[in-house]
């Protein structure tokens, strides 16, 4: 079925703007489109590509096919829906009732979709995007939820204007500052997701001889106050070679393991391991003489 013509997909002013002269992007059926007359055509699968060639650093850049799939695979079995949980959570209290929300670094969708439907649930509004880099990832998160626009974009070049979204999240993606500020409202939240210091520990001890933990530490950034800290956790169990598997190529030990270390791995059956997250959460500071506060203090707005 294209996708392109069904009633759920959002027409009307977008969220995007044109990454070639920053003007507003308006959403047809079939393209978006900006007053200067630039149009970029919706893929099949929903998304729209807005990533300029000089702004590509190789011909298919982000996660390929083969870790696309694995992601999708096994997250599509749930086994991180405690940090979905988590996130919906803390994003119903963060919001208002019509809030803009972008994914940044979005691969492929589930969280982004998850969010989307605790919203709406909630009896909210929500206007979402979603970007990555990774146009075969993209084509999941677009079939996955019709109503949020989704765009092949870089995160250090977003295609959204100044102060634009209430709300950013990013997931173990570039952490892109300059422009996470520049698109965030005063006052906005951000929420960023990185590993906690055991998280994926048993896998580890499979693959590696002398694993260590990952390092976590708290980090102001300029123009940022910290809100909170949430840690998202639980363990998972993984109950043949397939999940094991899928877990496997869609981090980036598959990229750095010793060859011992995989063949290990190939040879299990199952495995309980353990997922933490930590969920730091940021406002965008109203005004250049707010002061930092401490993690755990008082919001100071």
């Amino acid at each position: 079925m294209d996708q392109r013509h069904h009633p759920g997909r959002r027409c009307g002013m977008s969220l995007f703007c044109c990454p070639l002269c920053a003007a507003p992007l308006e959403r047809t059926e079939h393209t978006y489109r900006c007053p200067a007359g630039h149009s970029f055509d919706i893929s099949r699968e929903g998304y729209v590509h807005l990533l300029p060639p000089n702004q590509k650093h190789s011909a298919a850049p982000g996660d390929d096919k083969a870790m696309a799939a694995a992601r999708r695979e096994f997250l599509s079995k749930e086994y991180y829906r405690p940090l979905l949980n988590t996130l919906c959570s803390q994003i119903l209290s963060l919001s208002g009732e019509a809030p803009r929300i972008l994914d940044a670094g979005c691969g492929e969708g589930y969280y982004t979709a998850g969010i989307y439907a605790a919203l709406t649930a909630a009896g909210r509004q929500p206007v979402m995007a979603g970007t990555d880099i990774s146009k075969f990832i993209l084509r999941y998160a677009a079939r996955r939820c019709r109503e949020i626009e989704f765009a092949v974009a870089s995160s250090y070049r977003l295609p959204l204007a100044d102060e634009s979204v209430d709300l950013l999240l990013n997931c173990f993606s570039p952490l892109a500052l300059e422009e996470f500020r520049r698109v965030l409202r005063p006052g906005g939240c951000f929420l960023y997701v990185v590993p906690a210091a055991d998280h994926l520990w048993q896998l580890k001890e499979v693959l590696y001889d002398r694993p260590y933990p990952n390092e976590e530490k708290e980090t102001p950034y300029e123009g940022f106050t910290y809100r909170a800290i949430v840690p998202a956790e639980d363990t998972i169990h993984l109950p043949c070679p397939a999940d094991i598997q899928a877990l496997y190529h869609m981090t980036p030990y598959c990229w750095k393991t010793p060859k011992e270390g995989a063949e290990r791995l190939a040879q299990l059956e199952k495995l309980d391991c353990r997922i933490a997250f930590r969920i730091h959460i940021f406002q965008k500071r109203r005004t250049p003489y707010e002061r930092q506060s401490h993690p755990f203090g008082p919001d100071p707005h």
